[in-house]
């Protein structure tokens, strides 16, 4: 008799995709007369026209008051499924762009929304805290009026596409962010406790010191802290640190409401330069230099000045070199500030600024004969 075979032979294999059918379209709403859509009271809305995208019809919703009170100094967009309403809804996601004067979407003001399903019980969905009443008008109205876009993708229908042979399998992309992030949530393994305000935090000296030099000169190095009772961190928010080793844990920022996301951007900024997380801190930069404006650009000046934030500092030089804005700075509560903790970023901030300011022809007064 012949040996029996030492491995069972491979069983024929399939595969089979999920694939969505989608629709896509987009829509260009046009804000005419600004000045006369204000003042039309707190959670009212203006809708577009309608428009067609995947079998059903949409508008964009523009509240130029806000959605709430808390929320009042913000213009709100959303976008609403008009009836009729199928009995499972629609399931469709967007993304919003503020359209500059060239018809180029503003990057710091293009927001995209996840998937979401629309219905009767809820058939809109948009953002509160899109942008700043005071940035709109300052920076993007132009002869009284603005553009706001639209990009929507309606799922039509998910469907399986069978295959009669097995594909190689892909290879996912990294978790490991995902798992570093478990284990700062769960603690196990934890050596070292940190005591912020009313908060305690419980971490891994080890990747704290991989990610921090200065953590590891803290935990490791010859002058390091007795951490048996824990260390306490002073100077610093508890939210504040906590979003620091999110960052640590998974190089990501933790998800924030949009209205908070000036603040933390500021105050992480100066705990990424006190433990010497660069990327965090550029990450920072890059996200404040989107919020300049004429209210906080010269407290701005101070914090880029204080931890070295040159890409910053320089993004706010340019804000004030545009005709107008240097000299309704300098009329501020912000550039006395400026002037009282950094009188040398004053006269960096002239001598840059003014030949663009003086330049500027100056009307000649009548004589008198």
């Amino acid at each position: 008799m012949p040996p029996a075979s030492s491995s069972k032979s491979a069983g024929a294999g399939s595969t089979s995709t999920l694939v969505a059918d989608k629709a896509t379209g987009w829509h260009v709403l046009r804000v005419k007369d600004y000045s006369a859509t204000k003042a039309h009271g707190v959670g009212n809305y203006i809708k577009s026209s309608p428009f067609t995208v995947g079998g059903h019809s949409w508008s964009i919703a523009y509240f130029p008051d806000g959605h709430d009170e808390k929320t009042a100094d913000y213009i709100r967009f959303s976008l609403f499924l008009e009836p009729p309403f199928p009995n499972n809804g629609v399931k469709a996601q967007f993304k919003l762009s503020l359209l500059d004067q060239a018809g180029k979407p503003v990057p710091q003001y293009t927001m995209n929304f996840e998937m979401h399903r629309y219905t009767s019980n809820g058939p809109d969905w948009g953002c509160s805290c899109f942008i700043q009443r005071i940035d709109l008008e300052l920076m993007y109205v132009k002869d009284d009026s603005f553009r706001i876009r639209c990009d929507l993708t309606v799922v039509m229908d998910i469907r399986p596409v069978v295959t009669t042979s097995a594909e190689s399998p892909r290879v996912p992309q990294s978790n490991l962010h995902q798992h570093l992030g478990g284990l700062l949530t769960s603690k196990v393994g934890g050596d070292v406790t940190f005591y912020v305000g009313e908060e305690q935090y419980t971490a891994h000296k080890v990747v704290l010191a991989m990610r921090s030099t200065v953590f590891m000169a803290e935990l490791f190095g010859p002058m390091k802290e007795n951490t048996e009772t824990g260390v306490r961190i002073d100077d610093m928010e508890s939210r504040v640190f906590e979003a620091m080793l999110h960052f640590i844990y998974t190089d990501m920022l933790p998800a924030m409401d949009e209205c908070d996301k000036m603040w933390m951007a500021q105050h992480l900024l100066v705990a990424a330069d006190r433990y010497n997380l660069q990327r965090l801190k550029l990450i920072c930069e890059d996200m404040l230099g989107g919020y300049i404006n004429l209210e906080i650009v010269a407290t701005t000046l101070v914090l880029a000045e204080q931890h070295s934030c040159q890409g910053l500092k320089e993004a706010c030089f340019k804000f004030l070199k545009a005709p107008g804005n240097l000299n309704s700075v300098m009329e501020s509560d912000g550039y006395q500030h400026l002037k009282t903790s950094c009188p040398s970023l004053v006269e960096d901030l002239l001598a840059m600024v003014a030949p663009f300011v003086c330049s500027r022809p100056t009307p000649k007064k009548p004589r008198l004969k």
